[in-house]
């Protein structure tokens, strides 16, 4: 594994979660891999379950992990290519990312959309020129339009907790939220579980609300929440906003808050979220607090998903 941007950058979804479960069985099994290396964690926006699982598992590598705001930090970096610096950037990526590649053995880094212009972000030209200029492995604390590590968490999840000899019906169900919420998370799931192969996958939102057609190919996709929930396995609840008018909020229907009386529906599904989460907007307080939800399991895995991917690397 040179870099981890996205599901294909594995060539073997189920050895590697089988990575994973061997670093959560035994943490510090590899604790000399790491020895003398660096990996810098670079943060343009927000994070904290990333962030610190992150730096535990490079811990439990024997690591060091250096931890950068690039935004509150330091100077504002310029990502186009020929731009004349004459507003507010100080920096240009192609000059502070060869530092970075002196500096560390892995970057990792954490970018976030603008939910303003679909083209922008979409071409993930942040994380991109990162990778052109650092000269080293980089690994996606989460970009514009995809979060790997979160949704390698949530096949290792969905791996220990089913243990039928059939595929599971795994349903993405779209939640009401407070303010527009990017397609990363989502886009991301669908990606890896449609990658992965070993699920009937669902996927169910409010008309308006399709995702992109490149991380959802193979799903079958429902505007009826309750048609999609017969006989669920796992419902992953997530809000995000419009993608064709992009970055808005067309419907907000709370009737789309998933309940109890809404997992009736369900094969005694198990719930995940990837949080934060808004209770009582996006997930009512009975499924958070309840013996199907599965978000605080998921989030403890963040740190076996993130080690399991640094170790390749490492060995790489």
């Amino acid at each position: 594994m040179n870099h981890f941007i996205s599901v294909h950058d594995v060539t073997d979804i189920d050895a590697l979660v089988q990575k994973a479960l061997a670093c959560k069985a035994d943490p510090f099994k590899e604790r000399k891999l790491g020895t003398d290396k660096r990996i810098g964690c670079l943060f343009l926006n927000p994070s904290m379950r990333t962030r610190l699982s992150t730096q535990v598992a490079a811990s439990n590598l024997g690591m060091e992990a250096i931890v950068f705001n690039v935004g509150q930090e330091g100077w504002a970096l310029e990502f186009e290519e020929e731009a004349i610096m004459s507003g507010s950037t100080v920096e240009h990526v192609k000059d502070a990312a060869p530092i970075f590649g002196k500096y560390f053995d892995i970057l990792a880094i954490r970018t976030f959309p603008s939910l303003k212009n679909r083209e922008e972000d979409y071409s993930e030209l942040y994380i991109k020129q990162f990778m052109k200029y650092a000269g080293i492995p980089v690994v996606s604390l989460e970009s514009a339009t995809l979060h790997p590590l979160q949704s390698f968490t949530d096949v290792i999840t969905i791996t220990e907790n089913f243990k039928e000899k059939r595929k599971p019906k795994i349903v993405l169900t779209w939640a009401p939220h407070v303010k527009p919420l990017p397609q990363c998370v989502a886009n991301s799931f669908s990606q890896w579980i449609n990658a992965w192969g070993a699920a009937d996958f669902v996927i169910t939102h409010p008309e308006d609300y399709e995702l992109s057609t490149e991380f959802t190919k193979g799903a079958t996709i429902i505007q009826d929440q309750d048609e999609a929930l017969k006989g669920a396995d796992f419902v992953y609840v997530k809000n995000w906003s419009t993608y064709t008018d992009y970055g808005r909020i067309y419907c907000n229907d709370p009737e789309w808050m998933l309940t109890n009386e809404k997992l009736q529906l369900t094969n005694q599904a198990k719930v995940m979220h990837c949080l934060p989460v808004r209770r009582n907007v996006e997930l009512s307080d009975e499924i958070l607090d309840g013996p199907n939800s599965l978000v605080t399991q998921q989030a403890g895995n963040r740190v076996w998903a993130a080690q399991a991917v640094l170790s390749e690397i490492l060995k790489k």
